[in-house]
């Protein structure tokens, strides 16, 4: 196998069926644009199972992605397909960066969910993009905007779906998309913990990243949990 990207999470290797990488999730944890950084066993692990069951999820409700097969505790095999270089955020809460930004309170609903783009730029600090900025860096069609907010929206009721039956509320999340070799945009990366924002209907007690970016407590406890809960409602 032919180790074709490593990226802070993940390690995408080419595999000998054309058209199919094999995706390995590391036991590492960044957060602040890699200033915190940490190896947590078992972390790629729990990244993976989740990831794929709720990509298995996604298809079963319509949402077409780039996931083939999870082929082990930590490894996935995906469709290759040609990432768009834009992180699609969906928030229905108010949380993280657009409270500083827009002068919000903190989990102030929005309704309806806000999508919002970022150029997926480590160099430039993943800067929030208006569609006008997207059209004039080449990133995507207007068509194609359309259709990239359509499909967001899309996953957003998917996902805050899955989520209720577990008793969690859906407060944002990032994706990311990609054109497959028939040009169709398809779902694409991964959704899980580390993606989203999600807090407990009752408690309100975190069961995303945030407990590792505020050092608020165990991620690896926190994952197990909520592998557990998706866990329950299959």
């Amino acid at each position: 196998m032919m180790l074709l990207y490593e990226g802070k999470a993940k390690r995408v290797f080419r595999t000998e069926t054309d058209g199919v990488y094999r995706i390995e999730y590391k036991d590492e944890v960044t957060a602040g644009n890699g200033e915190k950084h940490d190896f947590l066993e078992g972390k790629g692990r729990l990244n993976n199972l989740i990831s794929a069951d709720i990509f298995e999820y996604m298809a079963s409700n319509g949402v077409d992605s780039h996931f083939v097969e999870r082929i082990s505790e930590t490894e996935q095999l995906v469709r290759a397909v040609d990432i768009i270089p834009l992180e699609v955020v969906v928030r229905n809460y108010a949380a993280g960066s657009i409270v500083k930004r827009l002068g919000l309170e903190s989990h102030q609903p929005l309704d309806p969910p806000l999508v919002e783009f970022f150029y997926k730029n480590d160099d430039l600090g993943d800067p929030i993009l208006t569609d006008d900025h997207v059209l004039m860096l080449g990133l995507a069609t207007t068509e194609e905007i359309r259709a990239l907010k359509a499909a967001a929206l899309k996953i957003n009721s998917v996902l805050s779906r899955m989520m209720a039956e577990m008793s969690l509320s859906l407060i944002d999340f990032k994706i990311e998309f990609g054109k497959d070799q028939d040009g169709n945009i398809v779902l694409a990366d991964e959704i899980s913990p580390d993606t989203c924002r999600i807090v407990d209907m009752e408690t309100k007690e975190n069961f995303d990243k945030d407990v590792y970016r505020n050092s608020t407590g165990s991620l690896l406890d926190t994952y197990t949990a909520f592998y557990n809960k998706m866990e329950a409602i299959k």
